[in-house]
């Protein structure tokens, strides 16, 4: 445990580092693709949220001067499948993005799916020997959150205090600077499997990449696509990739649940390639061009020439209608959207005050899918894009791109997390299988 605190501490000081050289990038390492962005960093800058309060966490102002991507190779269900091929998919981004930015970087913040994440909810309290908080006060009330007993083939991705409670004030954001008896805390803690991580660090030490931040893809799609409502009131972020669709839960702007559906847009292409005996790069192209999840009347005179490349002038000569098309892929859209809404109710999803949902990912682009999306889960539904960076290339604008971009906030606008604050060797949280309890229901 301490091992990991040390390690996420010190990829918080190189990244602290690369920023104030002024350049960094960010790699989203998905199934389909792999993004990289380039940073430039104007400096700090005093933050202030719409209350008038400073933020926790150090604010920096930057501006994207490179964007590459490139088809991804050796990554399965989002973790890497074979090593060379997604180095050699890695060294092509950056090098296209580096070319485009005219500039070196050897720092990376990187962002991925997949790696079965699981959520835990954990409460700490502690008496303050001070009237007033302190800094410290604020580790010594991390530390003593129990920490229920993850596995040990496990690892802690976040860490995130979610809500403090200063003598039963319960819903502060940041109680330092004020005066009370008892301070206690909510954290939101993700685990991740550990090899996942390995693999990929690995994979940046073979392309010559310091790494500077580890985030998951759920949350950098929340934090980019869901508007500052959603995030205070409470959202849902469904990003559908292609190998895994990721599920983050936000509530009073902090994540506070994430998940992962083994399943995503490559599984419907494989459906269509099975289905209409064609190559995956045609079932790709037709689920792109013609694809869709509801089928209205007009979708069976809409014929579509499959093509192909055996030889057999019959068999390339095909055609088939879109409503074959859409009855291959919405039984398979229909399962992921299933399994996502089990993964909502037991998260408690409809406990929050507001429940919206907001589709992000390269797969949310299918025709029809919000319409079943909102009758499969049974709540608002929109489709999300990524939001709040200036100057993307116009490519980099659209809900594939989620991920990305939320990797950019991440690194300039940082949430407080538990490595960010000095706690003491023998004060890190303790190991307990004190059951995580779904503490958000009792207090929100």
């Amino acid at each position: 445990m301490m091992d990991l605190y040390r390690s996420q501490r010190a990829m918080r000081n190189m990244r602290q580092a690369a920023m104030q050289r002024g350049v960094v990038a960010v790699l989203d390492v998905g199934t389909w693709k792999v993004a990289c962005l380039i940073l430039r960093f104007d400096g700090p800058e005093r933050f202030e949220t719409d209350d008038g309060v400073s933020s926790m966490a150090g604010q920096s102002s930057f501006r994207v001067i490179g964007a590459a991507t490139t088809r991804s190779r050796g990554v399965r269900f989002g973790e890497i499948d074979a090593m060379q091929e997604t180095e050699r998919a890695i060294r092509t981004a950056v090098q296209a993005a580096q070319k485009m930015a005219n500039t070196r970087v050897d720092h990376v913040i990187a962002t991925f799916a997949g790696a079965e994440p699981r959520s835990y909810g954990l409460a700490g309290e502690i008496d303050l020997q001070d009237a007033t908080v302190g800094e410290g006060d604020i580790a010594r009330v991390l530390a003593a959150c129990d920490v229920p007993d993850y596995g040990d083939g496990r690892e802690v991705l976040h860490a995130h205090p979610v809500n403090f409670a200063l003598d039963h004030r319960a819903g502060l954001n940041d109680p330092r600077g004020m005066i009370g008896h008892r301070l206690a805390a909510d954290m939101h803690l993700l685990t991740v499997d550990r090899t996942a991580i390995q693999n990929l660090l690995q994979c940046m030490k073979r392309c010559d990449l310091e790494v500077a931040g580890l985030a998951s893809s759920a949350y950098t799609a929340g934090i980019s696509a869901l508007v500052e409502d959603e995030q205070e009131l409470g959202a849902a972020c469904i990003d559908l990739g292609a190998g895994s669709t990721g599920i983050s839960i936000f509530l009073k702007k902090h994540m506070i649940y994430a998940d992962c559906v083994r399943m995503g847009g490559d599984h419907i292409t494989t459906d269509i390639s099975k289905g209409l005996q064609v190559s995956t790069a045609a079932a790709e192209r037709i689920k792109t061009v013609h694809g869709g999840a509801l089928a209205t009347g007009m979708d069976d005179r809409d014929m579509i020439e499959i093509g192909g490349d055996t030889g057999d002038w019959d068999h390339d000569r095909r055609a088939v209608s879109r409503a074959e098309v859409i009855g291959i892929m919405r039984p398979r859209v229909e399962e992921i959207l299933e399994e996502v809404r089990l993964r909502l109710d037991a998260a408690g999803f409809e406990h929050l005050p507001s429940q919206q949902i907001v589709l992000t990912g390269g797969g949310s682009q299918i025709p029809g899918l919000e319409g079943l999306a909102s009758r499969t889960l049974g709540q608002q539904v929109r489709l999300g894009r990524p939001m709040r960076v200036q100057g993307l290339p116009q490519a980099a604008t659209g809900p594939a791109f989620a991920g990305a971009v939320g990797l950019c906030l991440f690194a300039a606008h940082p949430q407080d997390e538990w490595w960010d604050f000095e706690i003491p060797s023998e004060g890190y949280p303790a190991r307990s299988l004190k059951r995580a309890v779904k503490w958000f229901k009792d207090n929100w």
